[in-house]
């Protein structure tokens, strides 16, 4: 199994997602919102579970960052109009050289070396989601609601529809710790990949926004000048 994941990204960085909203607020109406994959990776469980995952996969972590910055390295030399990438008669001529065939090779260990971190982590994200069922309609039942929507099904709601944050607690309680080694044979359910790569694109957001924030910042200068 490959995932479309953005492998790299740290657990300090995913910390950003983890600001879950108020628990303690007060579901209105019969119908509330809940986003399940924000609920997930704003769990305690998968936070401390990432982190584990990114120290005990440093040396791969490591590997993979060097190995890109070999094919950065190994396209440039294929680009000859030195336009900062290659167009189609660029990749067709790339195709026969020594730098390709070795592109091609590092991308294959590259995938590999992704895989072991992918399958770690969704192996701890499905120990949650396999226990989010039951949690939701806790959750529904404490707080009475009639109805659970998608944000994404949602044309307007009040800031207190949202349950997000009511799940987040209750998940924690339910699963506060989950393990990162996958049994041998272990393969991922469908539900599980698909909610593992909405969690990643979260965390890739959230990267984003850190970078911009952080390019936002004024430089402070020396002796607060």
């Amino acid at each position: 199994m490959k995932f479309l994941a953005k492998t790299l990204a740290s657990a300090s960085l995913a910390a950003a997602v983890f600001a879950a909203a108020p628990a303690s607020a007060q579901v209105q109406g019969n119908i509330a919102v809940v986003n399940t994959p924000l609920a997930i990776a704003q769990t305690n469980a998968l936070r401390t579970a990432f982190q584990q995952v990114g120290t005990t996969y440093q040396t791969q972590i490591t590997t993979i960052q060097q190995r890109q910055q070999q094919i950065e390295t190994l396209l440039t030399q294929l680009d000859t109009n030195n336009d900062g990438g290659l167009d189609e008669a660029e990749q067709a001529a790339a195709q026969t050289t020594p730098q390709w065939q070795q592109i091609q090779q590092i991308e294959r260990e590259v995938g590999q070396l992704t895989n072991q971190i992918d399958m770690a982590r969704a192996y701890a994200l499905e120990q949650i989601l396999r226990q989010y069922s039951p949690t939701l309609q806790q959750v529904v039942t404490q707080n009475q609601v009639q109805m659970v929507v998608a944000p994404d099904s949602v044309i307007y709601a009040q800031p207190a529809a949202d349950m997000t944050g009511k799940v987040v607690a209750a998940l924690n309680t339910a699963v506060p710790s989950v393990q990162t080694t996958p049994p041998a044979g272990w393969q991922p359910s469908r539900q599980t990949v698909s909610v593992y790569q909405q969690v990643q694109q979260i965390f890739a957001i959230a990267q984003q926004q850190a970078q911009q924030q952080q390019a936002q910042q004024p430089t402070q200068q020396p002796n607060g000048r």
